[in-house]
C-alpha cells in the first residue's frame, strides 16, 4: 500500500504562544505611540524629535532586510566545493601533450605561408580556412588490429582533422588513404615523420583542394555518367579516377596496316606503377603514374570503366548547332567519330595538294591514313562541319597527346576565308578548358597565315617556336571557363537540333 501524506497532516502545528506574543506587541507599540505623539504636540521640539524618528526607523528598516537577506544566502549555500545539487563529477584524468602535440593554428603560419584558397564571409570562417590546409596521403600500414588506431592517434596529436579514409587491401598489409585538414604550419616532411613513427611506410602526401572533398563514390558515378554519354570520355575519366597520370593509347594496328604486336589480356596486367588495359577498340590503353604505384582496388575501378564502355559500344552527343553564313549559308557543328570516315575521305578528294601539305605537314598521298586514328574517341575529340545537303567541309580536332593538348583543323578550299576555322578552334578551346587542359598546341607552317591568325583571334596568352620551318603554337587558357560556342561578329546562332 502506498504512503500517501495529506495536506492537513502537513501543516505545522498552531501554537497559541505566538499569538499572545503578537497581541502584547500590538499593545506596546499603541502604549509608544501615543506618548509620542502626546511629547510632539506639548514639547518645543515635537517637529524634530518626529523627523529622527522617520529617519531611525528607515534606518531600521534597512538593516532588518540586509539582515534577512544575508542569513537567507548563508543557509542556502552549497557546501565548499560542491558546484550545484547534483553530485560532483571528477572528470577522467586527460594525457599530458607529448612533444609531436602542435597548437591549432589561429591565423596565417608564421613562416608567410597560408593555407587559406579565399575569403570567407563570417569572421570565425575566414580564422578557420585561413589556418587549415587539405592534405591528400598516402601510407601504407600494417594489416593487424590497432594500425589505424595508432596513426588517428598521432594525426590527433598534430591537430589534424580526417575528414575521409579509404582502404587499399595489399598482400602484406593496407594502403591507407587520406583527405587531411591540418594546420597550414604543418609541413609535408614533419607530418610523413610522425607518420614513420606511428608504423606508416611509404608515405606520399600532395595538396588537395576542395574539388577532393566529393566522396569517391559520388566522383565514381559522375565518371561513369559522363563515359555513357560520350565515348570520348573514357581517357578524361580514367585520368580523373586515377590522379595525375599520364595515359596512352596504343593501337593494334599501325597508321601503315602493320601489327603493333599491343594486346592487352582481356583482364589487364598491372605493373606497380603502370597499368595495362583492353581497349574495346582495339589496341591496349596504358596508364602510368611514376610517382605512386597503383593498387589493386584502382585497377578494378579503371578497369570497371573500361567495361562499361566497352558494353555501351560507339556514341557521341546528338547536339548540333545550326549557324548563318554573312552570304546566307547554313552550316551545323557537331561532333564526329569513325563513322565519318567516308564524309571525311570524301572531303580529302576536294581539299587541293596545299590544303592538305599544310595539314598532315607529309606526303598528300598518306592523308587519308591518319583519318581513323583521327576520328578514334581514344584519341580525342572530333567536331565537323557539315553543309544544309550534309556535306562534310571542316574537320577540327582535339587529341590528347600524354599531358599535352593538340588542336587542329583543316577546311575545304571552297569554304575557307568564312570563319568557319576561327568557330571551330574556339570551339575545341573550349572543351580543353572543361576537361581541364592547362593549355593547347597546334603544329603549322609559318606560311599557314590562316591558322595563326585564328590563333590570335582566341585572345589567350600564346607562345611561339620554330623549327626547320615548323611553327609550334602553344596557348596557356584562361583560369575561367568561357562558353562551349563562340559566335563570329558575322554569324548567326540558331539553337542547337536534336
Amino acid at each position: 500500500m502506498t504512503d500517501v501524506t495529506s495536506s492537513k497532516s502537513a501543516r505545522h502545528p498552531h501554537h497559541w504562544r505566538h499569538d499572545l506574543i503578537e497581541l502584547a506587541a500590538l499593545f506596546t507599540a499603541v502604549v509608544v505611540a501615543d506618548t509620542i505623539a502626546k511629547t510632539i504636540a506639548k514639547g518645543p521640539e515635537g517637529p524634530y524629535l518626529l523627523v529622527f524618528s522617520a529617519i531611525a526607523l528607515v534606518a531600521t528598516a534597512a538593516f532588518h532586510t540586509w539582515w534577512a537577506r544575508r542569513r537567507s544566502h548563508a543557509s542556502h549555500a552549497p557546501p565548499a566545493g560542491d558546484t550545484g545539487g547534483r553530485p560532483a563529477v571528477v572528470p577522467a584524468a586527460r594525457p599530458e601533450p607529448t612533444a609531436a602535440k602542435r597548437p591549432a593554428a589561429k591565423g596565417p603560419a608564421a613562416d608567410g605561408e597560408s593555407g587559406a584558397d579565399g575569403e570567407s564571409g563570417a569572421d570565425g570562417e575566414s580564422e578557420a580556412a585561413a589556418g587549415t590546409s587539405l592534405w591528400r596521403m598516402r601510407t601504407t600500414v600494417a594489416d593487424t588490429p590497432g594500425s589505424l588506431a595508432a596513426l588517428c592517434t598521432v594525426l590527433a596529436h598534430l591537430d589534424v582533422d580526417i575528414l575521409t579514409l579509404q582502404t587499399h587491401p595489399l598482400a602484406d598489409g593496407t594502403v591507407d588513404e587520406f583527405l587531411l585538414r591540418a594546420p597550414a604550419d604543418l609541413s609535408a616532411r614533419t607530418l610523413a615523420h610522425e607518420v614513420a613513427a606511428a608504423g606508416g611506410r611509404d608515405t606520399w602526401t600532395e595538396r588537395a583542394d576542395a574539388h577532393d572533398l566529393v566522396d569517391t563514390p559520388t566522383r565514381v558515378l559522375g565518371l561513369a555518367t559522363r563515359t555513357a554519354l560520350d565515348a570520348a570520355e573514357l581517357p578524361l575519366a580514367l585520368r580523373q579516377l586515377l590522379g595525375r597520370c599520364t595515359l596512352h593509347s596504343v593501337p593494334a594496328v599501325s597508321i601503315t596496316g602493320r601489327p603493333t604486336g599491343e594486346q592487352a589480356p582481356v583482364e589487364g596486367v598491372l605493373e606497380e606503377t603502370v597499368m595495362r588495359l583492353r581497349d574495346p577498340h582495339g589496341g591496349t590503353l596504358v596508364v602510368e603514374r611514376p610517382y605512386l604505384p597503383f593498387t589493386p582496388t584502382e585497377f578494378a575501378r579503371a578497369r570497371a570503366l573500361v567495361e562499361l564502355d566497352a558494353r555501351l559500344g560507339p556514341r557521341l552527343p546528338r547536339g548540333r548547332d545550326v549557324l548563318t553564313l554573312p552570304e546566307g549559308n547554313e552550316i551545323t557543328v557537331r561532333r564526329a567519330d569513325q563513322r565519318d570516315l567516308a564524309a571525311a575521305r570524301a572531303m580529302h578528294d576536294r581539299c587541293s595538294a596545299r590544303t592538305l601539305g599544310l595539314r598532315y605537314h607529309g606526303p598528300v598521298g598518306d592523308a587519308d591514313r591518319y583519318l581513323d586514328h583521327l576520328l578514334s574517341p581514344r584519341f580525342g575529340r572530333t567536331l565537323a562541319v557539315q553543309t544544309a545537303s550534309g556535306r562534310l567541309v571542316a574537320l577540327g580536332h582535339l587529341l590528347w597527346d600524354g599531358d599535352e593538348t593538340e588542336v587542329a583543323l583543316m577546311v575545304e578550299d571552297d569554304w575557307q576565308r568564312r570563319g568557319i576555322g576561327s568557330e571551330l578552334l574556339g570551339r575545341l578551346v573550349a572543351m580543353a578548358e572543361e576537361a581541364g587542359c592547362d593549355s593547347v598546341y597546334a603544329v603549322t607552317q609559318s606560311s599557314n597565315t590562316g591558322m595563326v591568325a585564328a590563333m590570335r583571334a582566341l585572345h589567350l596568352p600564346l607562345d611561339y617556336q620554330i623549327e626547320e620551318g615548323t611553327l609550334v603554337i602553344t596557348a596557356r587558357l584562361a583560369s575561367e571557363r568561357r562558353p562551349c560556342g563562340r559566335t563570329r561578329p558575322h554569324e548567326e546562332s540558331r539553337p542547337a537540333e536534336r
